[in-house]
């Protein structure tokens, strides 16, 4: 069940939030430096918390920002965070500094995505990743986990798809055990029902990380991956953005990516060459 199905006052909220944290509510009162009683009350409804004391414990119990928001909203507070889109001119630098980062991280691909893995922005290395997908899962808006594990998507490229989809898997479960998003828990029941190859059986290769093994024209190309986000975000977009950047993880897989860029700038710079017709 969701939060949402699961309580209707601030109280039930923040025992929800401190049982999936596996909090006993003296845990609780230390961390918060509050009494075990007066979380108590609270969590009972025999007393009513102030904004301040809402936003002290959910920060203790590591709610999401929109979470936090509705907890103050059922009592009758203000909203402490706002929810604004990028291209608005509050968050101009933060779209700025992704963008940046972006930019930066060419020849290898690195793209955006929302706390649903909804594709938010992209470094054009990612056409290299994408070449050959169906096209429907290239139509806005594109889920990132649905184009990689689809039939039709990367899925039938990925060489060592097994380990790869356990591997992000993994991850999903972490991210929705945390979050309780329940955008997460359709996406994993969906991502669940995609066909899974078993492991072929053979050693993996050793590597300090797990990779993802891709199959290209010119042959095999391995990377994986890092997560960014954003430190003590005040937005809740801001909050639910993360930055996965690719890395080759041996020296064929970067020339190929440096090759692969290489060959599209030269050839759209020829495009501009190009005089219009008159």
């Amino acid at each position: 069940m969701t939060l949402t199905e699961t309580v209707s006052s601030v109280g039930e909220s923040l025992r929800w939030w401190r049982e999936r944290r596996r909090l006993t509510q003296l845990e609780l009162s230390l961390q918060a430096e509050v009494s075990s009683r007066h979380i108590s009350f609270i969590e009972n409804g025999r007393s009513t918390p102030t904004a301040a004391m809402i936003l002290r414990l959910a920060e203790c119990l590591d709610v999401p920002l929109r979470d936090r928001n509705a907890m103050l909203l059922s009592s009758g507070y203000a909203p402490a965070y706002s929810q604004r889109r990028l291209s608005d001119p509050p968050l101009s630098m933060v779209n700025d500094a992704i963008n940046r980062v972006l930019d930066a991280h060419t020849p290898f691909p690195a793209l955006v995505v929302d706390r649903g893995w909804n594709l938010v922005a992209a470094n054009d290395a990612i056409d290299i990743l994408i070449a050959g997908a169906a096209p429907f899962l290239l139509e806005p808006p594109v889920n990132v986990m649905h184009l990689t594990f689809h039939p039709d998507g990367l899925a039938p490229r990925i060489v060592n798809l097994p380990e790869w989809r356990n591997h992000i898997f993994a991850r999903l479960e972490l991210d929705h055990e945390k979050t309780a998003d329940p955008q997460l828990g359709e996406l994993l029941r969906v991502l669940r029902a995609y066909p899974a190859p078993r492991p072929s059986g053979g050693a993996a290769t050793p590597s300090l990380v797990v990779p993802c093994r891709l199959r290209t024209d010119d042959g095999v190309i391995s990377m994986f991956s890092m997560t960014t986000v954003f430190g003590t975000p005040a937005d809740i977009t801001v909050a639910e953005l993360a930055i996965e950047t690719f890395y080759p993880d041996d020296e064929f897989s970067a020339d190929y990516f440096r090759r692969q860029v290489q060959a599209e700038t030269t050839t759209r710079a020829g495009r501009r060459r190009v005089s219009p017709s008159r």
